[in-house]
């Protein structure tokens, strides 16, 4: 059996992960990583890539339906225009193939060993790895498990036929005429926004009171509005109990059931860290359930043994897993780092989108702060009026007394963008007078948020 014997060996070659690679490579620490699918896990291969090329061609679809016949969208007429999901979904795998293989090579680049296999753990310093060529123990001072999350399945409603999870709904060659989504959180709604658009008799079930529960209802009120638009129906409070040859069966609080008509059922109700296989008995670590528990600099019960991102539970977001995997290649290195971020930006990518930085004004007031609160509607924003799509806000939530930024929240098109903006005002200490005496281009719907920072001074321009 072949032995391999380095610094740092890295489990998972999600965003994590080839960060953590390619930083500890560039840091001149000896490096390999261990992937048993393709480099990018979830989010480059099945996630956050190939999803929002789903939304991006849904979204083009609808407009050009919009203009055709005798609609018009901005003055402009066409055709009746047509879908072809399968060619979509070729132009989609081409984009994953590219990134893909971008990433092997930065790898390459930075010197470090890739392995293609399972990796199961010996012991805190040993790894062995399941390769096609067959087993091969890596022996490493270091360790870092970031093997990621896999979506969540009902134990009524496993994957396979006409139930799909996310994975297979990115893989989909034909728009299902009817679709029902279990789940109403960010994946659901993406999705099934995407698809709507494209065309499917799209239902929502959520089992709570409303969708998207993670965030505030006035930030929700627009994409709930968008849904209805877009004949969209969504159920709350709804459990989906079972699929038979009718439909899908759900359920309210009372136990009263329906059947709702499906040609394919996709579930979205949640992830779950990939642990199980990893051997993670052979060391005992710390755990909260299914997930590792780690310290302020990623590290787990067992010295040298770090986790990062799904695997270290929520937010479960990829960006936080990359950040986290900088750190731990640096402090790997001898540097002094720690995790100790004030916020972490999530974007969902419905229509409109929506982005959360921050305290909400709810989180601030629990904390204790007494808060003073900005709001612009993109109502008032001439960019947004040109684009042709008004609808949400920018929000600013700030400390009453030395205007401290705390949170910001923002609902609308292409809001996403901002994100960036929004994350370094918080993570930079930024006060109301900061944003207010930026100056902001016109016309740009970043203008919002200058104007909020505006009319939580006191003092409003245009709205």
């Amino acid at each position: 059996m072949k032995e391999i014997n380095c610094k740092l060996l890295i489990i998972g070659a999600g965003p994590g992960g080839y960060v953590c690679a390619i930083r500890a490579g560039q840091l001149g620490i000896d490096t390999v990583i261990v992937e048993q699918a393709k480099s990018g896990g979830t989010c480059l291969n099945v996630g956050c890539i190939p999803s929002k090329a789903l939304i991006h061609a849904g979204e083009e679809f609808h407009k050009v339906r919009q203009m055709a016949g005798d609609k018009a969208l901005f003055g402009i007429r066409v055709q009746q225009p047509t879908l072809d999901l399968a060619e979509t979904m070729v132009w989609k795998s081409g984009i994953v193939s590219h990134l893909s293989n971008g990433i092997v090579g930065l790898l390459q680049k930075a010197k470090v060993k890739v392995l293609e296999g399972k990796a199961r753990f010996r012991d805190g310093k040993t790894v062995l790895v399941e390769t096609e060529t067959g087993s091969q123990i890596v022996r490493a001072e270091n360790i870092v498990i970031a093997t990621g999350s896999a979506p969540v399945e009902l134990p009524d409603l496993p994957f396979g036929g006409d139930v799909l999870s996310s994975a297979e709904a990115l893989s989909l060659q034909e728009v299902p005429r009817r679709l029902v989504v279990v789940g109403g959180g960010y994946i659901g709604l993406e999705l099934g926004t995407a698809f709507a658009k494209m065309g499917s008799d799209v239902t929502i079930v959520e089992a709570t009171g409303q969708i998207l529960p993670q965030y505030d209802a006035d930030l929700v009120k627009p994409v709930a509005k968008r849904l209805s638009e877009l004949g969209v129906t969504v159920l709350t409070n709804m459990i989906a109990k079972s699929l038979d040859n009718k439909g899908l069966v759900i359920a309210d609080p009372d136990g009263n059931q329906q059947t709702l008509r499906a040609d394919k059922v996709l579930v979205t109700v949640g992830r779950r860290p990939r642990t199980d296989g990893l051997g993670l008995e052979e060391l005992g670590l710390d755990m909260a359930g299914r997930l590792i528990r780690i310290d302020e600099r990623c590290r787990t019960s067992m010295r040298g043994v770090f986790a990062i991102g799904d695997v270290t539970g929520e937010p479960m977001l990829a960006h936080r897993a990359s950040a986290q995997g900088e750190m731990v290649a640096e402090i790997v290195s001898g540097a002094k780092r720690v995790w100790d971020k004030r916020c972490i930006p999530a974007v969902c990518f419905t229509d409109p989108e929506v982005v959360s930085v921050g305290l909400s004004p709810a989180e601030a007031r629990a904390q204790g702060n007494e808060v003073t609160i900005g709001q612009f509607s993109f109502s008032a924003n001439g960019r947004a009026m040109t684009m042709g799509d008004e609808s949400g806000f920018v929000r600013i939530v700030a400390r009453a007394d030395n205007h401290l930024v705390l949170g910001i929240q923002a609902v609308g098109s292409g809001v996403s963008e901002l994100s960036g903006a929004f994350a370094l005002a918080v993570e930079m200490g930024a006060r109301l007078e900061d944003i207010a005496g930026t100056i902001h281009t016109h016309p740009t719907r970043s203008e919002a948020f200058q104007e909020a920072a505006f009319k939580a001074l006191g003092h409003g321009l245009h709205g």
